[in-house]
């Protein structure tokens, strides 16, 4: 268990002191060669270097320029005025608003911070001038954020597929009916909400507007038609769905909704650039860590010490996710993949649980950590743009995290919740 105490204690040691979770990754990587007597300054650039010197990975800059594509050419906009036009006249209107919204942006983007930022910059003034109060309006944004690494396609299960050796495709079509549960049990909660505060609906549009916002949102709807058509089709891999996404996202937002000049192009370029280097670099050292984990069996280590849980799936299953909960209030969703997936996914199928649903449940369980203290990355974005205390922000969050929890205990109970849509693929 020597390995085992080096891989947290460095880790977490690195993160505790303010260093870079990438700089831990590598350092942990390092201490670990050094205790295997293992010590290659060759090998940790190679490794380093082959981490993001993957083609299926090369998704991952596509979606995120996809995304920032998305916000910067009215694609977004217009998913939400199409939600506004058919339920915005429901009592808490603009709350149906958020959750429609984010169940259309999280089948293009597959990002929980592009997509939150973006419903909360249009829709929390929105929620204010109808006087809403900003905690409820808050948590719902930011929990209606966190379904889009769920609904195909998603960023964090082409992370996933990657780093464990999972398909990706199958990733994909197991989120979409639990991405749909995590919609409808925001609806129940927040017409409980509506009910208890009285909360103003907005004007009933007519049917003549309506049709006319759906045709100015038919460009932006045909987006994820285009990508689960293709995929299911075989005329596309996951990997060549993210160039998809992003080439279409361009092509409607410079020349059929004229949004995006050549100007703003470079912001959005930049905007992308950036992000994807921190992702990347990330990948290429949790590869180094990884790496090494595998040489030092660190999994066969791990599952003879539970070996007494490994005949029973569930409560296996049940105490994986409390722990991968736990990790992910301290730390944001890719950072988790990389450090855990090569751990956890051995483990899992050492204990008889099928991959893909483990890699769906590993998502989704990183995903509420998202919306969970001390960290909450996707709170402080919520914060951040409507100028809120965090305070405010996690007060209105509970009722739709329990709501999460919840679902996620019943996924734990029937997991052909997230395997039955798998056969659709066949």
């Amino acid at each position: 268990m020597i390995v085992t105490f080096i891989f947290l204690f460095v880790l977490i040691g690195g993160m505790v002191i303010g260093m870079p979770i990438a700089h831990s990754l590598i350092l942990t990587g390092v201490a670990l060669m050094w205790h295997l007597d293992f010590f290659d300054t060759q090998l940790l650039a190679q490794n380093l270097q082959a981490g993001f010197d993957n083609f299926p990975l090369l998704a991952v800059p596509f979606f995120i320029l996809a995304g920032e594509l998305m916000n910067a050419g009215g694609l977004s906009r217009r998913i939400i005025d199409l939600a506004s036009a058919f339920v915005g006249h429901i009592r808490g209107g603009l709350g149906f608003v958020t959750i429609g919204a984010a169940v259309l942006l999280a089948s293009m983007s597959g990002s929980a911070i592009a997509d939150t930022a973006a419903l909360a910059t249009i829709l929390l003034p929105m929620m204010r001038d109808q006087k809403y109060p900003d905690s409820y309006s808050a948590g719902l944004l930011a929990s209606g954020g966190i379904i889009a690494p769920i609904i195909p396609p998603s960023m964090p299960f082409v992370i996933y597929g990657v780093t464990t050796n999972t398909s990706i495709s199958k990733l994909f079509l197991s989120g979409i009916v639990p991405g749909l549960i995590m919609g409808t049990f925001l609806i129940g909660a927040w017409w409980t909400i509506a009910r208890k505060y009285k909360l103003a609906a907005g004007e009933r549009v007519a049917w003549g507007v309506r049709g006319k916002t759906l045709l100015k949102s038919f460009w932006a709807m045909m987006m994820p038609v285009i990508i689960l058509g293709g995929l299911k089709g075989g005329v596309f891999t996951p990997t060549e769905a993210a160039v998809v996404a992003a080439v279409y996202a361009l092509f409607v937002s410079m020349v059929i909704y004229r949004e995006l000049s050549w100007s703003k192009l470079y912001d959005v370029f930049l905007a992308a650039a950036k992000t994807t280097a921190v992702v990347m670099f990330l990948c290429g050292a949790a590869t180094v860590t990884a790496y090494m984990i595998t040489l030092a069996d660190l999994p066969n280590l791990l599952a003879d010490s539970f070996s007494g849980l490994m005949g029973n799936p569930m409560l296996f299953m049940a105490l994986m996710m409390l722990f991968l909960l736990a990790v992910g209030t301290a730390m944001d969703l890719t950072p988790t993949i990389l450090i855990f997936g090569p751990v956890c996914a051995p483990l899992a199928v050492k204990a008889g649980i099928d991959p893909v649903y483990f890699g769906f449940m590993f998502i989704y369980v990183g995903c509420i950590g998202l919306i969970t203290p001390p960290v909450g990355t996707v709170q402080n974005v919520v914060a951040g743009v409507g100028r809120l205390r965090m305070e405010t922000v996690i007060k209105g969050t509970t009722p739709f995290l329990l709501a999460y929890v919840f679902l996620a205990v019943l996924l734990v109970i029937f997991p052909q919740i997230v395997l039955a849509p798998l056969r659709w693929m066949h």
